[in-house]
């Protein structure tokens, strides 16, 4: 499936759209089937998109209570370190909507209930996706509505990282990654079945260090060297980029979204 490629004018522009847009999204999604679900990613982008999500009076239109929220990946360490991925989302937005809390997915922290053991809060994570997963989901994880991912200047998604062995789990739902490139070292990750098997997943990319992963990832790279080529939905497939994380993108590819 080819992806959309969608260019906003700076950073801010592009976290207040995707916020609006995920809005549609999770409506629409509400309307046809009672419930949605979202993958929640860190990192700049993501996080301010939830930010200026929490700012919108648009924000009311989604049901909170029937929304199912998980995380694409989450740094291994105390539930209140500040590089927490689900800390950072709560303060963000989650603690500002009447959210179920049984249907918010954080992944295991370190001081957590299994305890410094990676694998074994991984396989809890997989246990609870596939406890999630309906028959007709046809995959380890629920077919999510929306997958947030960011992309980092190596290409990786979520914490698959190039040439990792965590690219290659073909079974499992998530897992636990030891010595990433990026600090800290020890993470717990959607696999990349997981994160195919949603509806619509959405590459969230500001910065012109990012630019050359954006634009082999858009030209053909194997998804082993360039994780963020084999990021893609069964539906739908954005890249969502501000200019200069575009601005290796060839012009025939793109389409500005704002001046």
């Amino acid at each position: 499936m080819t992806p959309t490629v969608i260019v906003h004018r700076d950073p801010e522009t592009l976290a207040a759209a995707v916020a609006a847009r995920l809005v549609t999204r999770l409506v629409d999604a509400q309307a046809a089937t009672g419930g949605a679900s979202v993958v929640l990613t860190g990192g700049g982008v993501g996080i301010a998109t939830l930010a200026a999500l929490a700012g919108m009076p648009a924000r009311d239109a989604i049901d909170w209570r029937r929304l199912d929220v998980w995380w694409g990946d989450d740094r291994f360490v105390p539930a209140a370190d500040p590089e927490r991925n689900e800390k950072q989302a709560r303060e963000a937005l989650l603690d500002r909507v009447p959210l179920d809390p049984a249907r918010v997915h954080a992944m295991p922290p370190s001081d957590g209930p299994y305890g410094d053991d990676p694998e074994a809060a991984a396989e809890a994570y997989a246990k609870a996706l596939t406890a999630a997963t309906r028959p007709e989901d046809h995959g380890p994880a629920p077919s999510f509505d929306v997958v947030l991912l960011g992309v980092g200047p190596d290409g990786h998604v979520a914490s698959l990282f190039p040439e990792r062995p965590a690219l290659h789990e073909a079974e499992r739902a998530a897992v636990a990654v030891r010595g990433a490139p990026k600090p800290p070292p020890t993470r717990i990750s959607l696999t990349m079945p997981a994160i195919r098997n949603a509806r619509e997943v959405w590459l969230l990319v500001a910065g012109k260090e990012k630019a050359p992963a954006v634009r082999m990832a858009l030209s053909g790279a194997g998804w082993v060297q360039i994780p963020a080529a084999g990021a893609q939905g069964r539906s739908r497939t954005l890249w969502l980029l501000d200019r200069a994380a575009a601005s290796e993108v060839p012009p025939s590819m793109g389409r500005l979204a704002s001046p």
